[in-house]
């Protein structure tokens, strides 16, 4: 063999040939150094992230390239904004993000918890143990503590005259984000939004019917729910009436504007008498449209297109107020909430096709002269907006993603209404769980069980370092106390009242967010394990 190994090779004639071609271009890390480097970018990624797990959790700033700033406390969006360039930072960025996508909330917990894991496999690698063997372990712990979440699950009851329940998870959830000094509120914002628009039966939400609009200026506290719909858009004239009530409303889609051939055409205008009758004929078409509209009985048009000022002025000489470059998406929650139909011909406007509306209003913010049109009191409260105010842009995109969240939670709640105790006393249940059972093994497997059991402290652990307690005092209590006592409620007390019992502090999170969690964060750490050589071209690095 030559200097390069692997990279020539003599057939039996004794001719080299190539086997890789430009090895010494490129970079290969293979074997435990592979994966001993995999697990130390996994470890930083949860490292940065552990600091914002929990109520007393603390918010990053992130800045992109082009000087946007963002600050926020929630993982997936942190994990977004990292610009990471490992190919395992990178996997970790992902997880985040399927956590987000599935239940909403937790996307912090389950990076702190692969990189928990991680961690812990690489001192079994050191003493000798197979990746593989430890990765198979790492699947039946996870296994074995999902059977003990749904030992200690707790039935959940969803049930729309009594929202208490709901609104507490909502404010579980909202305790470490910035919205927390309007805590309640936001947390009733949330719950009634899922409520109006939920199929209880079904045990079914659906989001295209929550709309979040946001406005910068005035107080956190003077956001609002809205049943019915918030357009960014004003009346098309000034002088038309500012409010309505009781209204009809006919949706448009076709251009307030005289019908032209749909040919390439020229027309040629010869004399004024032309002009004029073509004069007529335009003004013509537009009263005609108008009456219409009129005689449909609508008392508000709602038109996904523009229309000049010549038609502006006439709809106000008829007394019809126009809202005009409605976009697609609002067109249809508008229709949506006003039981109406979108009409894209004026000759097709009926009287059924008309929604309706108990109250039109325009809403004016404090000295601009930005003005928001309100439809509400609608005969379909299914589709319904938050309504979110703050100091500046970044709180109010902070503020849009905490609502988010809480309304992911209980969306999940409602699919399965099933719930386990927070502040870490799930994860502290599960990991005496995965211990016990670790002694009733004896094979290789048990390490690796050992291993997790470790691993699910991390998150008590995070929660009582972020809130200034000794962490591993408070967890050797309360992982003594769970067993002497056989409560499984009992978790890191952050905001330091003396009580552990995450029962009386109503701290709950739903069972599928939990399980989710451990499952996706084994799923990517036994992948990692798996992977034993990286190649990359140094001339791309």
């Amino acid at each position: 063999m030559s200097a390069f190994p692997g990279t020539f090779a003599f057939d039996e004639y004794g001719r080299p040939f190539i086997i890789l071609r430009d090895q010494e271009q490129q970079k290969r890390i293979t074997g435990t150094d592979a994966i001993k480097t995999h697990i130390m970018a996994a470890r930083q990624i949860a490292s940065t992230l552990k600091t914002s797990l929990g109520p007393k959790g603390l918010d990053k700033i992130m800045v992109s390239s082009d000087g946007d700033v963002t600050v926020t406390n929630d993982g997936a969006t942190i994990m977004k904004l990292m610009e990471v360039d490992h190919e395992i930072a990178k996997l970790m960025v992902q997880l985040s993000q399927s956590q987000d996508d599935e239940i909403g909330d937790g996307t912090t917990g389950v990076v702190v918890l692969a990189g928990a894991l991680l961690e812990q496999a690489e001192g079994l690698i050191d003493r000798g143990i197979h990746p593989i063997r430890i990765a198979d372990g790492f699947e039946l712990a996870a296994q074995c503590a999902i059977k003990q979440l749904d030992a200690i699950a707790e039935p959940f009851p969803v049930d729309p005259n009594n929202k208490e329940p709901l609104i507490q998870i909502a404010m579980t959830t909202l305790g470490s984000k910035i919205v927390n000094k309007c805590h309640r509120q936001m947390a009733e914002m949330a719950v009634d939004a899922v409520l109006n628009v939920a199929d209880i039966e079904k045990k079914d939400v659906n989001f295209e019917l929550i709309k979040i609009e946001t406005k910068v200026g005035g107080r956190m506290e003077d956001s609002m729910l809205v049943k019915g719909v918030i357009v960014d858009k004003t009346l098309s004239h000034s002088q038309m009436p500012k409010e309505l009530k009781n209204v009809k409303l006919a949706i448009l889609t076709c251009p307030f504007e005289p019908p032209k051939p749909k040919t390439k055409h020229k027309l040629d205008v010869t004399s004024a008498e032309d002009y004029r009758a073509l004069r007529d004929y335009e003004q013509e078409k537009f009263k005609q449209m108008v009456k219409q509209v009129k005689d449909a009985g609508a008392t508000l048009a709602i038109c996904q297109w523009g229309f000049d000022d010549e038609a502006n002025h006439l709809l106000l000489q008829q007394e019809l107020p126009a809202v005009r470059w409605v976009g697609g998406p609002e067109i249809e929650l508008i229709a949506i909430a006003t039981g109406g139909r979108i009409v894209p011909r004026f000759e097709e406007l009926t009287p059924e096709k008309l929604g309706s509306a108990g109250l039109v209003r325009e809403m004016a913010f404090g000295t601009s002269k930005d003005k928001m049109l309100v439809i509400e009191e609608c005969k379909n409260s299914k589709a319904v907006t938050i309504f979110l105010r703050g100091g500046n842009a970044m709180i109010i995109a902070e503020a849009k993603r905490s609502i988010h969240d809480a309304i992911c939670v209980v969306r999940s709640l409602v699919k399965d209404s099933r719930i386990v105790y927070g502040g870490g006393a799930a994860e502290i249940s599960c990991s005496l769980a995965v211990a016990k059972e670790a002694d009733q093994l004896s094979t290789l497997e048990q390490y690796a069980f050992r291993a997790f059991s470790v691993a699910l402290e991390s998150i008590p652990l995070a929660l009582a370092e972020n809130s200034g307690l000794h962490p591993v005092e408070t967890l050797s209590e309360l992982k003594a106390s769970q067993v002497a006592e056989n409560r499984p409620s009992l978790g890191v007390d952050c905001m330091l009242t003396g009580d552990s019992d995450m029962k009386n502090h109503n701290v709950v999170e739903s069972l599928h967010s939990k399980k989710q969690q451990i499952l996706l964060s084994t799923q990517l750490v036994k992948m990692i394990l798996k992977i034993d050589d990286v190649r990359s071209n140094s001339s791309g690095m």
